[in-house]
């Protein structure tokens, strides 16, 4: 059985997917945005089965690109999935009303969602962060997906906050990047069944949807997006040994993924399996030559070494 995404929720509006959803690399080139690439990405995440896309993420480099060129990564998303995969796009920032202009282009050109994350830098309180979704969500009416992420908003999205956000008409659900599997217990004692709960972890996808998650958005899967997909099918059917056991397997990929910031080692990992994506933006700098090392090394010894 293999979980596809839901058509609507019991708000009455479009649900969000169970599975494998893939925050996707943004390709560029040594002028702009390389969107044939890009174009062959998400065909690639289609033919895995990948259940969605998630565009200009953090892993997307979203804080590195102009308005513009966000505008036509998303656009152009849409256009290649025609239909075939959901598409959401990342379109919250720290100021409201500049994430309201920016999530209603996004539903003009045909997104399927949108994910909001918690404001950054500004350090609003949990019930500034409560008005800000609210903003967003009274200016469209497309499923919203939170995501919290502490490590780099210097703000967290509180269990207790979930009795008001679930109040917001089309608040769907949440990508969770705390770490915290306490917390997200918590989380998910208040919120309804159908709120969709996110591992935004990659070492964390079976320990999410077993403590009641749905899912995960991953970095992982840009890489091997099979893999993930079956990994959370495993453990959405309840194969628990089976997903616990290719979740070990998984450990040092998912570790080394990480040896140096998000997303300079799996764009590095995509380039060496025949992607020509490794190119990223300052204040991001190319791999060291010792995380180099060691990230070739630990692809070698997953059989990805050489272009797939």
């Amino acid at each position: 059985m293999r979980y596809k995404y839901l058509k609507h929720s019991l708000k009455g509006e479009m649900n969000m997917f169970n599975g494998s959803g893939v925050a996707i690399i943004t390709p560029f080139s040594e002028t702009g945005l390389n969107l044939e690439l890009f174009d062959e990405l998400i065909e690639r995440q289609i033919k895995a089965k990948t259940q969605a896309i998630i565009v200009c993420g953090s892993t997307g480099e979203a804080a590195l690109m102009s308005y513009e060129e966000k505008k036509l990564l998303i656009e152009r998303a849409v256009h290649t999935a025609r239909k075939r995969i959901l598409i959401i796009a990342n379109t919250g920032t720290n100021n409201t009303q500049e994430s309201i202009e920016f999530s209603l282009f996004a539903q003009e050109v045909g997104v399927d969602g949108l994910l909001i994350v918690a404001p950054y830098y500004v350090k609003p309180t949990q019930t500034g962060i409560v008005a800000h979704v609210k903003a967003i969500s009274d200016a469209t009416h497309l499923p919203l997906i939170l995501y919290n992420v502490p490590s780099r908003t210097g703000v967290n999205i509180l269990p207790h906050t979930y009795h008001d956000l679930i109040q917001i008409p089309r608040v769907v659900g949440v990508k969770e990047a705390s770490g915290d599997l306490t917390q997200i217990k918590a989380i998910l004692d208040i919120v309804p069944h159908d709120f969709k709960v996110y591992s935004g972890n990659d070492d964390q996808i079976v320990d999410v949807i077993e403590l009641g998650g749905h899912g995960v958005i991953s970095v992982s899967a840009n890489l091997i997006p099979e893999t993930i997909t079956r990994l959370c099918d495993l453990a959405l059917n309840h194969q628990s040994e089976e997903a616990h056991l290719l979740n070990i397997s998984l450990e040092q990929l998912h570790k080394d993924l990480f040896i140096e910031s998000n997303p300079v080692p799996i764009k590095v990992a995509l380039h060496a399996i025949g992607y020509n994506c490794s190119l990223v933006r300052l204040p991001l700098v190319p791999l060291s030559v010792e995380s180099h090392v060691q990230l070739m090394k630990t692809l070698k010894s997953y059989g990805l070494g050489a272009p797939l």
